[in-house]
């Protein structure tokens, strides 16, 4: 059995061990705007996601409630949709069907919890808050992080590592679960600069296991004249003289020669 299929049977579980939601805590979940969760069992050739929400509340969420972000057609694109299946998803309650046999059915909506999101966002951000994010995008210039809701911040090279980078995936991927810090939150434009270095202590926090003589890993980064610098671990990084054969992005074996802390620099030695 592999990583997914355990991870969905756990969602599932989750989901079923949840308790039984009376009409009247339904009717109270959806006025406060509460979120619940929904596992999706299918996906329609519609793009309506089709699940259950509790222990057995048959659940939809159409596809215009999918996401608040739209293609250009008006229509919410299938990539928000087609990988949701037997997930657990985060969804608001935008209607209780009253069925006349006496069981509910919910039409749910990720939209209205992605606009609630905003809101807040837009009421409360700013610099220096600390955010649980997801990196959904990487490029040569910065990653993207979805910080919640669908709302998505730029994580620009020179904030994710001291240490120069190639690409933002020499450092992060894709799905990968980050703490980050809001460096700059642009309310007119709702644009969100975003730190991810800033939450890896001082130089001093950095190396504080790390001891002269000692035999680490690294990878080798930027190339100068006095030498070649090796990352050790996130936004650490020492200085080694040139050795053949060794290339961008390449792990090796270093011997910590000497630790600077009053100039916050590392000597190394490339021994592998």
């Amino acid at each position: 059995m592999n990583e997914n299929n355990e991870s969905n049977i756990k969602n599932t579980k989750k989901v079923r061990k949840q308790v039984h939601y009376s009409l009247k805590k339904l009717q109270q979940i959806q006025k406060e705007e509460q979120v619940v969760d929904m596992l999706v069992q299918e996906i329609d050739d519609s793009l309506n996601m089709i699940g259950i929400v509790g222990s057995d509340i048959k659940a939809i969420i159409p596809r215009e409630e999918a996401s608040s972000i739209v293609g250009e057609d008006g229509l919410v694109e299938a990539r928000h949709i087609e990988n949701k299946k037997d997930k657990v998803i985060h969804a608001c309650i935008k209607d209780i069907i009253e069925n006349p046999d006496g069981k509910v059915e919910l039409i749910m909506s990720k939209r209205k919890l992605e606009l609630k999101v905003r809101r807040w966002m837009y009421m409360h951000l700013q610099a220096g808050m600390k955010l649980k994010g997801v990196v959904v995008s990487t490029t040569e210039y910065a990653a993207f992080v979805d910080v919640g809701g669908g709302v998505t911040g730029i994580l620009k090279l020179q904030d994710i590592t001291d240490v120069k980078i190639q690409h933002a995936s020499d450092v992060l991927r894709i799905g990968q679960r980050i703490q980050v810090m809001v460096k700059k939150f642009d309310r007119d434009t709702g644009r969100i600069e975003l730190s991810y270095k800033e939450l890896f202590g001082t130089f001093e926090q950095r190396v504080a296991k790390l001891k002269e003589g000692e035999i680490v890993e690294g990878i080798i980064r930027q190339r100068i004249k006095t030498g070649v610098f090796v990352e050790l671990k996130n936004n650490l990084v020492g200085l080694a003289e040139h050795v053949n054969g060794v290339e961008y992005g390449q792990k090796v074996l270093v011997s910590v020669k000497r630790i600077i802390p009053e100039k916050k620099k590392i000597k190394l030695i490339i021994i592998g």
